[in-house]
């Protein structure tokens, strides 16, 4: 019994000696957070991370019309896969934020992809209470250089 309460007071401790989350990691915390939703196929918790408010592609996407959209994709690719490129937060306010970012997003029936797309990713940020919620995205196709014949 005593071990018990001594290993819970060490807990309590190193909790109370832990720093707290930069900006930075919070927002790439809820993107790996994202990531593993939408890579299980949870898209209502995915959706848990889109603020209310939230816009895409110049305003043309709303959060009703994204949810349809991360709902197709799951289910066109049932192995849905993303890979982030360096993830670069900036703070714009005191509870806003933008990062920009590449993913590499793969999908496919079996164990190799089928298909997959590279693209550069612009995201703006709000937090409410203590969550950051993707507020914004914008997102466009890298185009890779054409490797030469042979």
């Amino acid at each position: 019994m005593r071990s018990f309460f001594s290993l819970a007071l060490a807990v309590l401790i190193l909790a109370a000696c832990a720093e707290k989350l930069s900006v930075e990691q919070q927002i790439i915390a809820t993107l790996r957070s994202m990531e593993y939703a939408a890579e299980e196929g949870q898209h209502l918790e995915f959706m848990t991370y889109i603020a209310d408010s939230f816009g895409a592609q110049q305003g043309s996407l709303d959060r009703r019309e994204f949810h349809r959209f991360m709902i197709f994709q799951i289910n066109q690719h049932r192995r849905l896969q993303a890979q982030f490129f360096p993830i670069f937060v900036t703070e714009t306010g005191k509870d806003t934020a933008s990062a920009r970012f590449k993913i590499l997003v793969t999908g496919g029936a079996g164990l190799l992809p089928e298909s997959g797309q590279l693209f550069e990713v612009y995201t703006s940020w709000i937090r409410e209470d203590s969550d950051w919620l993707l507020s914004g995205a914008d997102w466009e196709a890298v185009r890779l250089p054409d490797l030469p014949a042979g």
